[in-house]
């Protein structure tokens, strides 16, 4: 039933914008945007509701102001339909894609769009099939590979990483679901009953209400986020005045319980970025993990631990995909608009990670296919793609022998943008895995100068003429870049290819602070014979 002054409930709201849309909106769609200020919210009792008037100012300003202040900055041949606008974050992270963070991955849906054999309205060609091959020499952590898998497509993915492999290997894996809940419960429960410092959970404890108080008092949820929203506080300003006053607090309580915050400058990743107790849990929780016999279960738990490790560096939320200085004090979180603090402990994300990773693993296990794929790790200029998957598997190999790959969806690394290996150094550290940082192609420590783009001209050219060695004649490739150089008409050319299509999308809900229009091209490349 409407309430009066136009206030809608939450599940009101939910009908009212799924007409006002054309589409679905949940009811936790509403949720999450009066949870972040982007509508505000009043309470009757014990209902929440909305008002009509502020959800429609919204949903005009996104539907309409979005679209059309992107294509401003970013032209007009910018393509609205891959913006997966739409999509919900738990769609575009949907079940296995979520296992473990990666910085540059593209989302599912983008790789589903191209490669699927459905036809739409806007999608006249079909360009791969069930049962087709698809290769991606970049894999990463594994998208266009698991994409594949689920719609019933062999795929090869190949990357130097040998931390990105051991992702998609993970994701990929059949496993004993049973077994696996197992070697969890354990693992857990041995974390959760391990101290190394009595005094941690009394001062987090402390700390946590002291720290709620004051975010109650001066930074309430969603009514800040709300102002914030509009421009109605200075944000800037006022998060540096209150920062510095709740410091006063967080030094008092380390002081009152004399809690160790970090080792000495050192080169080793682990000891820098990590507070002493939290190091000391990674070491123990390794331990537990080496012990158990099951390979594919020793994988996934190793994951896992890497992605609670992930989560707990020294450092703000902002920063988490491009680490600045290790973070030992409480600071003002620009992402979640309110004084934040450094982790002190894995136990709550090990075990929130666990669980969120079996409920994944599930999930995918329903979706899996009968198809075959290969995981190598290798360097996509020189490796003998059919002879790795003879070695691992001798009946894809067949597949090979009769029918080739038919194509290629991948995204190449950007120039000067990320070291690959670097954004995984807690895991090669810990693990005790080779690195092969000298043969990334364009990585950030080389720049963005003449001679890098030229060094990075050649490293995708390399690629892409040992690669189509493997292809079938009539191939197609499809590449997702930032080509903010223009080097890909050379690459193509080079290549012995031509680009027979572009597709340039607005890239939506990033993770950085700065969040500028931003867009990248998918270049559709075919034989140039």
């Amino acid at each position: 039933m409407q309430q009066t002054n136009n206030l809608l409930t939450i599940k009101e709201a939910s009908h009212w914008a799924s007409n006002f849309l054309k589409r679905d909106v949940s009811e936790s769609n509403i949720s999450y945007l009066v949870q972040y200020g982007k509508v505000r919210k009043y309470s009757s009792g014990n209902s929440l509701l909305v008002d009509i008037n502020d959800l429609k100012k919204y949903y005009e300003s996104y539907r309409d102001w979005r679209e059309i202040n992107w294509k401003k900055r970013l032209g007009d041949d910018l393509n609205w339909e891959l913006s997966f606008d739409y999509l919900r974050e738990k769609d575009t992270t949907k079940h296995v894609h979520r296992l473990h963070p990666y910085k540059g991955k593209f989302i599912p849906q983008l790789v589903q769009y191209f490669i699927d054999d459905h036809t739409d309205d806007f999608k006249k060609e079909v360009y791969f099939r069930p049962g087709d091959v698809i290769l991606d020499p970049f894999s990463g952590s594994g998208t266009t590979l698991v994409q594949a898998h689920e719609m019933g497509m062999h795929s090869i993915g190949i990357d130097i990483s040998h931390f990105n492999c051991m992702i998609t290997e993970t994701k990929l894996l059949s496993y004993d679901l049973s077994s696996l809940e197992n070697e969890i419960s354990k693992v857990k429960q041995a974390i959760t009953s391990y101290e190394t410092d009595s005094n941690i959970t009394v001062f987090e404890n402390e700390l946590l209400t002291r720290m709620a108080d004051f975010n109650n008092k001066y930074f309430p949820s969603p009514e800040f986020k709300y102002k914030v929203q509009r421009k109605e506080i200075e944000e800037e300003k006022f998060a540096i005045e209150k920062e510095k006053e709740f410091l006063k607090t967080y030094n008092q309580l380390v002081k009152k319980f004399g809690i160790e915050l970090n080792h000495f400058p050192t080169k080793n990743f682990l000891d820098k970025w990590y507070i002493r107790n939290i190091r000391k849990e990674i070491d123990f929780a390794f331990e537990q993990i080496k012990k158990i016999k099951d390979v594919k279960n020793k994988k996934i738990l190793s994951v896992i631990l890497s992605r609670t490790i992930r989560s707990c560096r020294a450092t703000t939320h902002s920063d988490l995909a491009t680490l600045k200085e290790p973070q030992i004090t409480t600071y003002y979180c620009w992402k979640h608009k309110k004084i934040c603090k450094p982790l002190f402990s894995i136990k709550s994300w090990f075990n929130r990670y666990a669980t969120d990773t079996l409920y994944r693993l599930r999930i995918f296990s329903k979706l899996k296919t009968n198809s075959y794929y290969a995981i190598i790790p290798a360097d996509s200029r020189t490796v003998d793609i059919f002879r790795e998957v003879e070695k691992g598997n001798k009946n894809f190999y067949s597949i090979l022998q009769k029918q080739k790959i038919k194509g290629i969806f991948s995204s190449p690394p950007y120039v000067g943008q990320i070291d690959y290996h670097e954004q995984h150094a807690y895991a090669y550290d810990l693990f005790e895995l080779e690195r092969k940082d000298e043969l990334e192609i364009g990585p950030l420590y080389q720049g963005q100068g003449a001679g890098a783009r030229a060094s990075y001209v050649t490293g995708i050219v390399d690629v892409l003429n040992n690669c189509r060695r493997f292809l079938v004649d009539n191939f197609d490739i499809f590449l997702v870049a930032n080509d903010k150089w223009n080097l890909y008409p050379a690459i193509a050319e080079k290549a012995g290819m031509r680009i027979v299509n572009k597709f340039k999308r607005p890239v939506l809900n990033r993770t950085e602070r700065d969040k500028s229009p931003y867009s990248e091209i998918i270049f559709h490349l075919k034989n140039g014979k």
